[in-house]
Formats: structure tokens, sequence, C-alpha cells
């Protein structure tokens, strides 16, 4: 692959992932679909997408993904759109990211890996960014939301770890999609929220599980084998702060100086312990079989 079109389809793969930021929350604050509808909508557009993808370069996508998976992205999928109900685009960007790396490392930790110093100190200005987040002020979070979004991290990070070694990311994330769809379906049925679809709203739940997911996936599996593993995790940092420009321009969000140093703490936390050679890696790295979202 040449360095040109290795540096478009990476590029195109982050936008899309920051993209699933700014349409649920463009969804949910503009438009009248409620959660439940639009994370049923995503998930069925991102099976059908990838479902296309695995029959048109695969052949078939029989035996790929598992139920276990399937619930964990369910969890992120459903928890991502009831946190954007009243979070900023940046902010739950921000928390997902910060929550799926405090998970994956977290467990790394818990396998026996040690961290060197700088990355020892990397994590603890991470965890210090996402705590001073939450301090008491007016700048302050929503609590709810945000501690769905932290819920819907957990379980990306779990998914992302349950997808290492699975096989052909495309595939097990087809067979995923596809398994997790009828729970989204069987949650808006269950009157979790009242079921509200207006044009807007399903356009956008659409390219958001077509485009930023399904489509996103697939570009960023291409390109992902041509990247060395510290270059595709770091270039991963970009999402949350391509979320919170997108926030600015399109959806006329403030930033706040709160964000923006718990912002510099947690991302420059992560890249200390990514960039010195850590054997922990972002989720979408790591999973070779996602967010978040994020």
């Amino acid at each position: 692959m040449s360095a040109l079109r290795l540096i478009f389809l990476t590029s195109l793969a982050m936008l899309a992932f920051a993209g699933n930021s700014l349409l649920c929350r463009l969804a949910l604050k503009h438009t009248g679909i409620d959660a439940s509808s639009f994370t049923s909508i995503r998930l069925v557009s991102g099976a059908v997408i990838l479902w296309l993808v695995v029959r048109l370069t695969r052949g078939s996508w029989a035996g790929a993904g598992n139920w276990r998976s399937a619930c964990a992205l369910f969890v992120y999928a459903a928890g991502f759109s009831f946190a954007y109900v009243s979070l900023p685009a940046a902010t739950g960007a921000l928390l997902l990211f910060g929550a799926v790396q405090t998970t994956m490392i977290g467990h790394a930790l818990w396998k026996g890996e040690h961290l060197q110093k700088l990355q020892t100190l990397g994590l603890a200005f991470a965890i210090g960014g996402l705590v001073a987040l939450f301090l008491p002020g007016l700048s302050a979070p929503p609590l709810i939301g945000s501690l769905l979004m932290l819920g819907a991290g957990m379980a990306w990070g779990i998914y992302s770890l349950r997808g290492k070694g699975a096989g052909d990311p495309i595939q097990v994330t087809a067979g995923n999609f596809l398994r997790a769809a009828p729970l989204a379906l069987a949650t808006s049925l269950l009157g979790i929220s009242p079921i509200s679809l207006d044009t807007a709203g399903v356009a956008y739940a659409v390219l958001s599980g077509a485009l930023a997911s399904g489509l996103g996936y697939a570009i960023w599996y291409t390109a992902l084998p041509a990247l060395p593993s510290t270059s595709a995790a770091t270039v991963q940092l970009s999402v949350p702060v391509i979320a919170a420009l997108g926030g600015i321009l399109f959806l006329g969000e403030s930033v706040t100086l709160r964000l923006v140093l718990a912002s510099l703490a947690i991302l420059g936390g992560i890249a200390l312990v990514l960039l010195n050679k850590a054997k922990i890696t972002l989720p979408m790295a790591t999973l070779q079989a996602v967010d978040p979202e994020q």
C-alpha cells in the first residue's frame, strides 16, 4: 500500500470514528429520535453494511463472532446513545476514550504486565484527568450521562479484549453486529425509552451505523495491517480531538478550560503509556476484531 493511500484511509477511518459521536449527539439533540431507536437503527445499519462487505469480499460470515462479544457491543452502543442525550460531543468522546483505555490497561496489569516509570506517570495523569473532569463546578459534565458513557467505554474495552485473535476482523465484527442488532431491537420494543422517530433522526442513525461504523471499520481494518502497532495506537488519540472540533463547528458547542486541561492530561497520559513501548494498545488496534465509538 502506498504511503499516500495509507494516510488517506487512516484519516478517513479516524473521521468516521469521531463522526459517530457527532452524528449521535446531533440526532439526540436536534431531532425527535429516542436513544433506543437510534441504537437499534445504528446497529441494524452497521450489520447490513458489514454483512454486504463480508459477502462481497469473503463469501460467507458463518461462524464469525459470538454472543458474549455481541452483548458487550450492544451495551457499548446503548450506553453511548443514552449518554449523548445529555453530554456534549467532545466530553462524551473523551470519557469514552478514557474509559476504554483504563479498562484495557487495567486488564493488562491484572494479567501481570508491568509499566515503566514514564508509563506509570502517564497512567496517573490519565486517571487524574478523568477525576478532575468530575470535580464539582459549573463546567462539570452531567453525572448520569457521564456514568453511562464510562460504562459504554468499559463495554467497548471488554469487546476489544475479547476480539484479540478472534479471527478475520471484518468477519468477526459483522457477526457480532448481526447478533447485537436484535438485542437493540428488543430494547426498543420493551419501551426502555418511548419510541420517537423522525426522518432526520433516522437518517443520522443510518449514517452512524452504515458509514461511520460499518464502512469505518472496514476502512480501518484495510489500513491496519500496513501500520506499525505504535502508529496504529497513537493515531487514534486524534479521535476525541476531531470530535471536539466537530462539536464546535457543527453543533455550536463550547469547550471549557476544564475540558481542555482534562483532555491534555488524559490524552497526554495515554500517549506516554503507548509511546514507551507498552504491550497495551488501543481498541481498534488490538481488536483486529471498535467505539466510541469513541
